[in-house]
């Protein structure tokens, strides 16, 4: 029997019958890796596995994609058995054979777990012919730490036959045991619960601690970077050489550091090439690379047939803020001198949730950014497939003011009825409204379990 724990008053009670290992605080459930328990103790359950199953009942071939260390392998596991064997690419022998033979390594699989799928791009037309040849639903679950999708081999072969899952780091709603409703009920148009906020120094703490298992379960900040140091040479030195060809990938670590510090802004590749030596044209195609290993996300601009005073580039973050915070050096004494550092952090933290949410949902038709010839903006704009938006912007002070709102007045007037809600989330501990359709709201409302009325 596992054991599980509720923590009231700082006292620890042990019992069983929770889920999944989780440890309760007061009504929200978190892993709590600061007392005598590791956190690798622990497995945190995934949306997406939901999603996987429904796949796997339906669609012959399903790829559960993301970036390496965000849980992929365990999560995937747990669809492997007797009857459908796990393999991993990573094994030099297993991938040595793929490569070797694709045709005959898949000939001899009925239904099979295959773990790193790009490091032998060989087998996607070898899987291809098999499904073809039978299209039972479920037949192959792959995982992909780099995006197949740009590969012609992928769009020549599975496209009509396979269903791609994505799978980031772990959100604060799976880690706390939660399935937040937070993007269905601001699109709904109502200003979300937070019955437990999160602010002041426990937000600092879980931004800098991002969404990475490994992270999590490193309470030492020295240790933290060195694991994300370990991390990102292990990417760009393996997986970079597997799926582009760089004559310089000596610069990927200073570009990407860069782009640490430029996290959330609209990229200057002339700019960010000149300050390690690359033209901007290879500075845009060593980006793509990053992308292509879902590290940064790029958030296109949001437009209106309304107006046509809109900027239409758009914006690039890094996926996870405890990554972001390691490279760019960051601290919690840092923060506490300086608060500014705080707001780029707190940025990539908040899209990321989103980001993370978005993709459980199935009416989600997009995340945008928004800004005006003024320079007027609002960092995150969620569109659902029917057309209504909610605009949020996100603030890393505990004080909002009414001209904390000027850029979701704007993208009020350029979507007009569409825009159900406009939010300010900040560091905070209550919804208050400034408005009919203008909430601010604490950044940690993200994740709260929501009141369906």
């Amino acid at each position: 029997m596992r054991l599980k724990g509720a923590i009231f008053n700082g006292r620890i009670s042990l019992k069983s019958g929770l889920d999944d290992n989780i440890f309760r605080i007061g009504r929200q459930y978190i892993p709590d890796w600061t007392i005598a328990m590791d956190f690798a103790d622990f497995y945190v359950p995934r949306v997406a596995s939901r999603r996987i199953e429904t796949a796997l009942n339906d669609t012959p071939v399903v790829l559960v994609a993301g970036p390496r260390q965000a849980g992929k392998t365990t999560l995937v596991r747990q669809f492997s058995g007797p009857r459908r064997p796990y393999l991993t690419l990573d094994d030099e022998t297993v991938r040595e054979s793929a490569r070797f033979d694709p045709s005959g390594f898949v000939r001899k699989l009925d239904l099979a777990v295959i773990d790193e799928i790009q490091r032998a791009p060989e087998l996607l037309i070898s899987l291809k012919k098999a499904v073809d040849e039978d299209r039972r639903p479920g037949r192959f679950l792959l995982t992909g730490s780099a995006d197949i999708m740009t590969l012609p081999t992928v769009s020549e072969s599975l496209a009509g036959r396979m269903e791609i899952v994505p799978l980031l780091p772990l959100s604060q709603g799976e880690i706390r045991g939660e399935r937040p409703g937070f993007l269905k009920r601001i699109l709904s148009g109502r200003p979300p619960d937070c019955v437990f906020p999160v602010d002041g120094e426990a937000l600092v703490k879980t931004v800098l601690s991002g969404g990475y298992p490994e992270m999590l379960r490193r309470t030492d900040p020295r240790r933290r970077r060195a694991w994300v140091r370990d991390y990102v040479e292990a990417l760009f030195l393996r997986d970079v050489r597997e799926i582009s060809r760089l004559d310089r990938r000596e610069l990927l670590l200073p570009l990407f550091r860069l782009m640490a510090h430029q996290s959330g802004q609209i990229p200057n590749f002339t700019q960010w090439g000149g300050q390690i030596g690359l033209d901007a044209k290879t500075t845009k195609s060593y980006v793509s690379v990053f992308e292509r290993l879902f590290l940064i996300h790029r958030l296109p601009a949001w437009h209106s047939n309304r107006t046509s005073r809109l900027v239409k580039a758009p914006k690039l973050h890094l996926v996870d803020s405890g990554i972001q915070a390691n490279l760019t050096g960051v601290t919690e004494e840092s923060i506490f001198r300086d608060r500014s550092r705080f707001g780029p952090l707190l940025e990539t933290f908040a899209v990321s949730e989103i980001l993370k949410q978005a993709s459980w949902e199935e009416d989600i038709a997009g995340l945008f950014h928004f800004r005006d010839k003024d320079q007027e903006e609002v960092d995150l704009v969620v569109e659902e497939e029917g057309g209504r938006i909610a605009g949020i912007e996100i603030k890393a002070s505990a004080t909002v003011t009414p001209r904390d709102f000027r850029g979701l007045k704007r993208l009020e007037d350029a979507a007009g009825r569409e825009l159900s809600l406009g939010l300010v989330l900040y560091d905070g501990d209550r919804v208050v409204p400034f408005g009919a359709r203008l909430f601010a709201a604490p950044l940690s409302s993200l994740w709260s379990a929501q009141n369906p009325s």
